[in-house]
């Protein structure tokens, strides 16, 4: 028995897909599935709104520009 780490895709008609090490023999296997939830929350919690965004390239500001707090506003506040 041999223990196997690797990322699998699912496709939307319930299809997995996984690569396995070129030392697995061809053939029909035994196999214990376990989906970890961590690793598909990440990806769900960005709204599709989020996701959607377009995201442009501005190359009129110079390159050392932070736009920190401290160079935006004055001590005072606005």
């Amino acid at each position: 028995m041999q223990s196997l780490q690797t990322t699998a895709t699912v496709t939307s008609d319930g299809k997995l897909i996984a690569q396995v090490p070129l030392s697995i023999l061809p053939g029909k296997h035994r196999v214990v599935l376990v989906i970890d939830d961590a690793s598909t929350k990440g990806e769900s919690q960005v709204p599709a709104t989020m996701r959607a965004l377009k995201v442009f390239k501005w190359n009129a500001w110079p390159a050392e520009s932070t736009f920190r707090r401290e160079e935006l506003y004055v001590d005072e506040g606005r």
